[in-house]
């Protein structure tokens, strides 16, 4: 009798913390759904987004300082910490007309930005955060982002499992947030080439096919540097190091543009195959590499020979040039942030020289 009685005790406990549990669950759920934001945007993990043109990409958290894109390359991280801002941000402005629901749907149906987030939870996450167990990464949570509202200050939103769309906006910002959700890969990349303070630099080396004798490398010797024509092999004891200091700085958090075939009607190609202007070779104390090639990025190329003079402001792009990374990445810089580097061995010399633009 006494053992039936245990059995019966332990029984009824066990079925009032099922139902404890159950109702406590419950109502987080009720609370989650009335919040459209993340609020812990630090533990996530992950996000996939796709659009209905079969373009897609995700985002991979590797840790706090570093995003990959597609499992492949290193992201702009400010760009993804302004996405992260936007999910922590968002709120519900109102609830869409109940007219209005289904041509809002349709919308949504032809036209939305999928949108999934991982993040690293707890599987039980009981009395107020109090009992977490189980962590690991899942999906918390998916949003089918539409287009803007007629006012331009807000984004038609669908949340998965919930009824009905919603309006939802960032308090305070003017605008709408779609535009913030990309799936171009491309649009996520990093723009970084290197990112070196001058003890990380060994060798600092620039070809000019057009002035060969002005070729010449910055080669790191103790704890400086030697100034070397390589056409030559020469070291020269005199240079400018205001200059040369100026070259190495550059280094630091060095980056392009623009990806080219994000800009519309490039003629990349077109100025490519007319050749290199110069090409540099950066290489760091661990022996890593890379390689810059740039291009004069011409207004019409297929108009040049018939130019008198190819200085003339006219005739190319005063700002920027093409260039090819690592013989992968076609991109464009800005004549502003290479201008230190991309000199003729005179100009560390103290000559007033420049490279010629055809």
């Amino acid at each position: 009798m006494k053992k039936r009685n245990i059995i019966i005790i332990a029984a009824v406990a066990v079925v009032g913390v099922v139902a404890l549990v159950v109702a406590l669950r419950g109502s987080r759920k009720a609370t989650i759904k009335q919040d459209y934001h993340i609020e812990d945007v630090a533990s996530v993990t992950k996000i996939y987004m796709a659009d209905k043109q079969d373009s897609e990409v995700t985002l991979t958290k590797v840790n706090d300082s570093l995003w990959m894109v597609d499992g492949r390359w290193e992201a702009n991280l400010p760009v993804v910490n302004d996405l992260l801002s936007t999910l922590h941000d968002i709120r519900m402005r109102q609830q869409v007309n109940k007219n209005a629901i289904p041509n809002v749907v349709k919308d949504l149906a032809a036209r939305a930005i999928k949108v999934e987030v991982y993040q690293r939870v707890p599987l039980i996450n009981w009395f107020g955060g109090r009992l977490k167990l189980f962590t690991g990464e899942r999906k918390t949570v998916t949003y089918y982002i539409g287009r803007e509202t007629q006012d331009m200050m807000g984004s038609y939103m669908f949340r998965e499992g919930d009824k009905a769309p919603c309006i939802i906006h960032i308090p305070g910002f003017r605008g709408f947030i779609t535009p913030r959700f990309v799936t171009e890969p491309l649009k996520w990349r990093s723009h970084t080439i290197v990112d070196l303070n001058v003890n990380q630099i060994e060798r600092i080396e620039l070809e000019i096919p057009a002035m060969p004798n002005e070729n010449f490398a910055v080669v790191r010797n103790g704890e400086g540097f030697d100034f070397e024509l390589t056409a030559t092999h020469q070291r020269v004891p005199q240079f400018d190091t205001a200059r040369v200091a100026q070259l190495l700085s550059a280094f630091t958090w060095l980056c392009f543009d623009e990806f080219a075939s994000i800009v519309p009607n490039s003629n990349a190609d077109s100025c490519i195959s007319l050749g290199e202007r110069t090409i540099l070779h950066i290489t760091d104390t661990a022996g890593n590499t890379h390689e810059v090639k740039s291009y004069i990025k011409y207004t019409n190329p297929a108009d040049l020979a018939a130019v008198p003079d190819p200085e003339m402001y006219e005739v190319f792009d005063v700002d920027r040039l093409y260039a090819i990374v690592d013989n992968k990445d076609t991109v464009l810089i800005q004549y502003f942030v290479f201008d230190n580097i991309l000199q003729p061995a005179g100009y560390f010399l103290g000559q007033n020289l420049s490279i010629p633009i055809k």
